[in-house]
């Protein structure tokens, strides 16, 4: 073999073997059972979860932008996460993914179809959305999916936050995601001259599975509707608390909505694969 062919090809084996990791990295395996994570709304409850595939972190400007073709962020950058995105977008995100990886769309968008069961007057798309359940492709997770990995899965410790006790350890809040950290209660005048803002992913400290950000960066959506008894207008779940929220808004037992047509600078998306999962 010619000399000089060896060094390229030990460069190519090892710059391919480095794609491989990285990629095999991107998502985890997350084994189902029962909810054995203490702090979980669920723990309990009689909620067994299937496996399923979760991406380690969430979904960055890179990777929404070579999908979409757009970048809608507030702030930029390659690896910091995609934000002002609606769940509209994400589902389409997934769709529009899954097609170009060569995998089977997990959801139907019937764009020319109301949701009825959509009354938020906010909410000016409604776009009716139903699930192919035995598609391979992206999707958004189920909220007892989220919490499931965000709360360790089956190798949970019952950490307060996703990975840790300490919230510093694991997530950029409003405290500690600005030019300094912060004290005291939370104040929109303090965050905003603090340029509080995202951070490239993966930075902090992971939780027992491997997976980075559930707690803290950006908000995250998730597929359910939110279910409030009526007392106020109906969205779509998002959980993990962002850059901008408060320290309780991080613990993957907290729930909030929002209109699915919302948007925020703290607003983003994590997907996965695999069965969709949750019998109560």
């Amino acid at each position: 073999m010619n000399k000089l062919l060896i060094p390229f090809l030990s460069v190519v084996t090892v710059v391919a073997n480095s794609c491989s990791q990285r990629d095999a990295n991107d998502f985890v395996l997350v084994k189902g059972g029962s909810i054995i994570n203490a702090k979980s709304n669920y723990f309990q409850k009689n909620v067994m979860v299937s496996n399923y595939y979760i991406c380690t972190h969430e979904v960055t400007q890179q990777e929404w932008s070579d999908v979409m073709g757009t970048n809608p962020s507030k702030f930029h950058g390659d690896n910091l996460p995609v934000e002002m995105v609606s769940w509209y977008d994400c589902i389409e995100y997934c769709n529009k993914r899954s097609l170009k990886e060569g995998f089977t769309s997990y959801y139907n968008i019937h764009r020319d179809k109301k949701d009825s069961s959509n009354t938020n007057e906010l909410d000016d798309i409604k776009w009716l959305v139903t699930v192919n359940q035995e598609a391979n492709g992206y999707r958004l997770p189920t909220e007892i999916e989220w919490e499931y990995a965000a709360g360790g899965g089956h190798i949970s410790k019952s950490y307060t936050y996703s990975g840790s006790n300490n919230v510093n350890e694991i997530a950029w809040y409003w405290k500690n995601s600005g030019d300094k950290n912060l004290e005291g209660f939370w104040s929109w005048p303090a965050v905003e001259k603090n340029n509080n803002k995202t951070k490239p992913i993966g930075i902090k400290k992971p939780n027992e599975l491997g997976i980075y950000d559930m707690s803290g960066n950006v908000r995250e959506w998730c597929w359910d509707k939110y279910d409030n008894n009526g007392t106020e207008p109906p969205g779509r779940i998002w959980k993990g608390g962002g850059w901008i929220g408060a320290e309780f808004c991080c613990e993957p037992s907290f729930r909030a909505q929002l209109e699915a047509n919302g948007k925020g600078p703290d607003q983003g998306l994590r997907v996965c694969r695999g069965n969709k999962s949750s019998d109560r």
